[in-house]
């Protein structure tokens, strides 16, 4: 990923780093003993923390597989992997480590909320919505309303944290977070009045120039990845000696399953009720101590907002196209008309199905979305799709779609019809 003009105002992912106690009891694997493979995993971990603060990932994900295959039953270890991942881009493998993390220490907040950010990465957006349900409480309101917003439900997010922010006491970071959850969900006019209460007319305006940007990732993981500063990368999996109460060591590498198709985007416009604005801030605000999971980006090493430009943003990823028979990353196919669609996701509303078409619509220039209610299980769903090509063309399209990161599968028409929001 390229650097992305964006100075220290969006919300980010700090890696941290707890590394304490020890599980004991493990059985000795070969000739060492448990007390033996102990003092290796503390020893391995300590490496991992240090590979992970000198933004080496790749000795941070080698020590921490050392460290979780010494000691299987650490959670401590499993969420240091978890980490490690993520910094190195693999966040389909952050995703199992920090779920058997939490397994092993339900109720800890970073850890979930590393969680949700890895399936948000991964495309798993139900998957994160389901995390940080079940783990509100562990959570700081400005933390999940933000990671609400990127899982796909803008306007929850903004439900969310819009009362907090009236009251007293309500911080920088809260309410930039708050307005970058209503930038993503179409509410500019509303971004812009709350991202202004604590930035000058000129920073406002290039935060919201800097928010359009974002808003219009071209993968599915670019966002977190931009938040993180990291690059995504090919992801094998973890290993498979390390899934949690195996007791072999490490040899195999699992290949990674495909995560469930979603994709984000804005819901129609709605004021919010303006809040009395504090007087501007100075030259920098500091939205949170680094021990935070979600807050905004460095500028150099310090996490402050200021006009300087961040030279640790990253700009969305550009997938090469590595798909047999895909069209030109850019490039639009031509295809024929038929009966058969390219289906991008089903979703819980028509409002979050619209968040993941702003997202794929760059890729889906000049076609108009496509949706239908569906019910699976007694759950009604709504699907999302592109359609009106033959089979070669849809096929195509889905190809060239799948080859910038998006998801997709072609079938025959069923009764698709314009997208609920573009009847308005």
């Amino acid at each position: 990923m390229k650097t992305m003009g964006m100075n220290a105002s969006l919300s980010a992912l700090a890696l941290c780093i707890a590394v304490g106690g020890l599980v004991h009891g493990v059985a000795a694997a070969g000739e060492r003993t448990a007390a033996q493979l102990a003092a290796a995993a503390r020893d391995d971990a300590a490496r991992a923390s240090k590979a992970i603060a000198r933004r080496n990932a790749a000795d941070a994900v080698r020590y921490a597989e050392l460290a979780v295959g010494e000691q299987p039953q650490s959670a401590e270890y499993r969420a240091l992997l978890g980490q490690a991942y993520l910094m190195a881009g693999r966040f389909a493998s952050a995703s199992t480590a920090l779920n058997d993390a939490l397994g092993l220490s339900p109720g800890d907040g970073k850890v979930a909320l590393n969680l949700a950010l890895a399936q948000i990465a991964d495309g798993d957006w139900q998957g994160a919505r389901r995390t940080l349900d079940s783990n509100a409480g562990a959570i700081s309101v400005s933390d999940r309303g933000l990671a609400l917003a990127l899982a796909g439900d803008p306007a929850a997010a903004v439900d969310l944290m819009l009362p907090v922010a009236r009251q007293p006491g309500a911080d920088a970071k809260l309410r930039q977070n708050l307005a970058l959850s209503l930038a993503l969900g179409g509410r500019w006019q509303d971004a812009k009045i709350v991202a202004g209460m604590d930035l000058s007319p000129t920073e406002t305006d290039k935060r919201l120039e800097e928010w359009a940007a974002f808003a219009k990732p071209t993968g599915r993981a670019d966002q977190v990845a931009s938040l993180l500063g990291v690059s995504t990368a090919s992801d094998p999996g973890q290993p498979t000696a390390l899934a949690l109460n195996a007791a072999t060591p490490i040899v195999t590498v699992a290949a990674a399953a495909p995560a469930p198709i979603v994709e984000p985007s804005p819901e129609p416009a709605v004021a919010v009720d303006p809040m009395i604005a504090p007087k501007p801030a100075v030259s920098s605000v500091v939205f949170g101590p680094r021990a935070e999971v979600v807050q905004p980006l460095p500028v150099k090493a310090a996490v402050v907002v200021s006009p300087v430009k961040s030279k640790n943003f990253v700009k969305p990823l550009v997938a090469t196209n590595t798909t047999p028979g895909a069209a030109k990353v850019g490039v639009k196919p031509v295809v024929g008309k038929g009966n058969f669609v390219v289906q991008l996701g089903a979703y819980d509303s028509a409002g979050i199905a619209r968040d993941g078409w702003a997202r794929a619509s760059r890729n889906f220039s000049g076609y108009a979305p496509q949706g239908m209610p569906i019910t699976v299980g007694g759950k009604t769903f709504y699907r999302l799709s592109v359609g009106g090509f033959d089979q070669a063309g849809a096929k195509l399209l889905c190809a060239n779609y799948r080859a910038k990161g998006g998801k997709c599968f072609v079938r025959a028409g069923a009764g698709d019809q314009a997208a609920a929001w573009t009847k308005k």
